[in-house]
Parts: C-alpha cells; sequence; structure tokens
C-alpha cells in the first residue's frame, strides 16, 4: 500500500491524539465519516498502525528514575543473544531494548523504576544474573528535553 497526502494526514493526526473520533478526524482531513474509517481500517490491516495505547505518566506512577544502560555480552552468538532478550522481554522495568552497533556495548535498555534502591536490586537481582552479560553501564537521566512517541512522517511523499 502506498501512503497518499491524505494517509499522511490521517497517521500524524492519530499519532498526536490517539482518541480523537473519527468525525473529528475525518472532518479534519476533509473525508466524510464512512471513507475515514475504511482508510483507518486499511492502515490498521497494511500494518501502518500497529496498536492503539495509552500513554501513562511515570512521575504520577511514582517511577522517577529512568536510566539508559549498556549491556555488554561476553559472546555473539544467536544462542546468546536469544537468551538475554527472553529474560528481558519478563522485565516490566525494561521499557525499550536495542541490539546496537557502533559501541562497545551489544544493547541498549531503557529502564523505569521508582528509585535508585529499586534500580540496584534490579540490576543485581536480575540483569547482571542473566548468562553471558559481562558489562553494564548506566547512565540516569537527570531531565528530558524531549521525549515523544510520533514518528516523523516528512520523508512520505
Amino acid at each position: 500500500m502506498k501512503l497518499d497526502r491524505t494517509d499522511k494526514k490521517i497517521l500524524q493526526l492519530m499519532q498526536s491524539s490517539g482518541r480523537i473520533s473519527n468525525l473529528e478526524l475525518a472532518d479534519k482531513v476533509g473525508l466524510s465519516a464512512s471513507p475515514c474509517s475504511r482508510r483507518v481500517k486499511q492502515l490498521e490491516d497494511s500494518g501502518f498502525i500497529d496498536r492503539h495505547v495509552t500513554l501513562l505518566d511515570s512521575n504520577k506512577l511514582g517511577l522517577k528514575l529512568t536510566a539508559m544502560v549498556s549491556i555488554s555480552m561476553d559472546k555473539h552468538t544467536p544462542e546468546r543473544f536469544e537468551n538475554f532478550e527472553q529474560h528481558i522481554h519478563q522485565y516490566p522495568e525494561v521499557i525499550e531494548c536495542a541490539l546496537i552497533t557502533g559501541q562497545s556495548a551489544d544493547y541498549l535498555l531503557k529502564v523505569v523504576v521508582p528509585d535508585m534502591d529499586f534500580y540496584q536490586q534490579f540490576l543485581l537481582g536480575k540483569l547482571t544474573r542473566i548468562e553471558g552479560v559481562t558489562g553494564v553501564q548506566s547512565s540516569f537521566v537527570m531531565r528530558k528535553i524531549k521525549s515523544t512517541t510520533e514518528l516523523p512522517l516528512d520523508h512520505v511523499t
């Protein structure tokens, strides 16, 4: 499926306001309700819209500490990476995990916890106990400058 200008506008509006009604969305993109609804369904079916979520405020939930954690592995084998990734999926504290290149680390994690004590328990009780983890470097977020879930769409023609 190739995206046209209307599809792009639908995606932009839905990214910035996931609770936008179909009527409001249709009005803003210049369609009537039924064609707009069909477009959204087509974008979902084609995989452009992955899922609908509700974003929570971490501070209000007492999750005041965010750590960016670099992980180094002892072996670069599919089995070692698969084992690590299976463990990471079990830890709700890890909200992002990426296999990276260009650094001395193999993985970069984003971890959200209530405080430093909780982070220490997570680090020593879970993370460093995963087979193959040989290095952990933690950096802590002092202040968020920009945090968004909206993907750039300017390149879509």
